[in-house]
């Protein structure tokens, strides 16, 4: 049964992934866009804790993890983000859905095999910028929309190469679509109003510019996993990954056109868009490595954290004439653990229930205006087994921070609600009877 199911919701849900706008982020507008893959529900309710094997749960930060499965493994999860845009003279909300991940795990005795998609960035703004020319002669309402943005498709493996010691590599291939647009409109001082406010009417024509981006490239991904007793049921857990650096291949193109508008919407061109010849560029997609120390036992308590370093600094944008911004090398700390009562418990539901919490504070390397966009937020969760079998539902929730309403730029408040499924059930096995 559950084979069919995995199979629907592939299909369901790798048509969605390209379709959604998967953020509302001014931020979005550089690079590729807002990196929204942290790790799957369970890591990110615990920080983004990402050190811990499991026979059960898919790992996909740390292919070394595969090898610890003991079931084959089925992982989707989605998320409802509601957020408060705020900036030193104005509030606005918007909200948004998305699928996270889809993953399947196969284990094969010492050996772990892990695929999927994970819709990795997106782009997805709008926002409206007004400009007044002095003495209110004239004024231009300026209109930004972006949508789109990165897709990975991943193939792994993990291997024990002891008890205690695993190895494990993934290959990622990156693709994606980002598109952009901008209008501008103006509007001309015809005279003032009763209240004295002046009075303006619109210039007949405006002005759009669209830009694409059609991205490609592949990446890879090493980890290392470790784990041994060191007093009768505690251990130590430990984890460290690496990427390393790789290019981002974007095919660009540029049209420019004399538009009619209202508001920034209904924009028809007047005559035929003039394409601007644009240079094929490379991203450098900067390399990544963590270290990740926990302590605990396994099956009632773990706590932990994880240091990720990224050479953000080499980075850029898709267009090279965005000049108010720039990058420094990112680093992210988390730290989180889990509880659980009584595994064990038969009678009572909510001793099995697994409780999970943390916190993550992340400089993201963007750095606009000469700001840097940290990011920080609080995070819960619950992993709830299903009667009978080994799989569960997992929830989380985070509450966070980013960027700042200094120089110009905006803070975002967010809440994230997630949901997700971990479906196990054992393949490649012969049967003992008929």
């Amino acid at each position: 049964m559950i084979k069919k199911i995995i199979v629907s919701i592939c299909l369901l849900f790798s048509l969605v992934s390209f379709a959604q706008q998967g953020t509302s982020s001014p931020y979005s507008y550089y690079g590729i866009g807002d990196v929204r893959f942290k790790g799957t529900i369970e890591n990110r309710s615990m920080g983004g804790l990402s050190i811990l094997p499991d026979s059960i749960h898919m790992n996909i930060l740390n292919p070394a993890m595969y090898s610890s499965l003991k079931l084959t493994t089925f992982s989707i999860g989605g998320t409802f983000a509601a957020t408060k845009l705020k900036t030193n003279s104005q509030d606005e909300k918007a909200q948004r859905t998305t699928l996270d991940y889809l993953a399947v795990g196969i284990p094969l005795k010492k050996l772990g095999i892990g695929f999927g998609l994970i819709p990795y960035s997106s782009v997805g703004y709008n926002i409206k910028n007004t400009l007044y020319d002095s003495p209110n002669s004239m004024k231009t309402d300026n209109y930004y929309y972006g949508n789109g943005g990165i897709n990975k498709v991943f193939l792994g493996f993990g291997f024990q190469l002891t008890k205690k010691l695993s190895f494990g590599a993934d290959a990622q291939y990156n693709f994606g679509k980002i598109t952009t647009k901008s209008i501008s409109e103006r509007f001309l001082n015809v005279g003032t109003a009763a209240d004295g406010s002046p009075i303006y009417d619109q210039v007949q024509y405006g002005s759009r510019e669209v830009n694409i981006s059609n991205a490609n490239g592949a990446n890879f991904n090493a980890g290392l996993s470790y784990h041994s007793k060191i007093y009768k049921n505690i251990s130590i857990f430990s984890s460290a990954t690496y990427s390393p650096e790789s290019k981002l291949n974007l095919g660009n193109s540029r049209a420019i056109a004399v538009v009619q508008s209202i508001a920034g919407t209904n924009d028809v061109a007047i005559d035929t868009p003039l394409d601007v010849s644009m240079a094929s560029t490379k991203l450098r997609l900067p390399a990544k490595y963590s270290f990740g120390l926990g302590i605990g036992d396994a099956k009632k308590w773990v706590v932990g954290s994880e240091l990720t370093i990224q050479k953000s600094s080499n980075f850029g944008n898709r267009f090279s004439d965005i000049n108010n911004v720039t990058y420094e090398n990112a680093t992210k700390f988390t730290f989180g653990g889990y509880y659980i009562p009584n595994y064990k418990s038969f009678t009572h539901y909510f001793d099995r229930v697994v409780y999970r919490g943390g916190f993550r504070y992340e400089n993201t390397g963007l750095v606009i205006n000469s700001q840097p966009i940290n990011d920080a937020a609080l995070t819960l969760g619950l992993g709830m087994p299903l009667r009978g079998v080994f799989s569960n539902i997992n929830v989380g929730f985070e509450l966070g921070n980013r960027g700042t309403k200094a120089a110009g730029l905006v803070r975002e408040h967010y809440m994230n609600f997630s949901i997700g499924l971990s479906l196990n059930d054992k393949w490649f096995q012969k049967s003992k009877y008929n």
